[in-house]
């Protein structure tokens, strides 16, 4: 992946365009002019308040002599974030986990994502089989045993 799109993903690319006039020392209304765009599109675009589209994105690039495609990927990756962030949660089946295995807190409110290595270690140590395989569903295979893993060595070194 292009390493700049890594470094600056989910972050509008006008606000990486801002960066790169001011250390350019260029000002945005001649800038604009230059490209042949409306200056009022560019700080739209650089506040935030709208998204860049490729044919821009690409007159950018080449008047920067940015790595072409990186302001469209970061424009695809903020997309992606702002989508997901209007995604519900992704929550494992509440039919399968039994609430009393989560005593100690509301099972609704728990950040599953965030908290994941409290979770499945609740679940390896207190959970049935079917909780396992539940928790193993909604993980993955892979993070389960990395957190398993995490635990033989915490209690072999102790």
């Amino acid at each position: 992946m292009n390493s700049y799109a890594e470094k600056y993903q989910g972050i509008h690319p006008g606000r990486v365009l801002k960066r790169e006039l001011k250390k350019r020392s260029l000002k945005q209304r001649p800038f604009a002019i230059g490209l042949g765009e409306h200056p009022q599109t560019l700080n739209a675009i650089i506040k935030g308040n709208r998204d860049l589209n490729t044919a821009l994105a690409l007159k950018i690039e080449d008047k920067l002599k940015l790595q072409e495609g990186s302001l469209v990927l970061l424009q695809a990756f903020y997309d992606i974030k702002k989508e997901k962030d209007g995604m519900p949660r992704r929550k494992p089946d509440f039919s399968i986990l039994r609430k009393s295995l989560f005593w100690d807190t509301d099972i609704e409110s728990i950040d599953w994502e965030g908290r994941y290595k409290a979770v499945i270690r609740r679940v390896l140590e207190r959970g049935n089989v079917q909780e396992k395989k539940e928790i193993s569903r909604f993980y993955g295979p892979k993070k389960v045993a990395a957190v398993a893993n995490s635990l033989k060595e915490a209690h072999t070194s102790s």
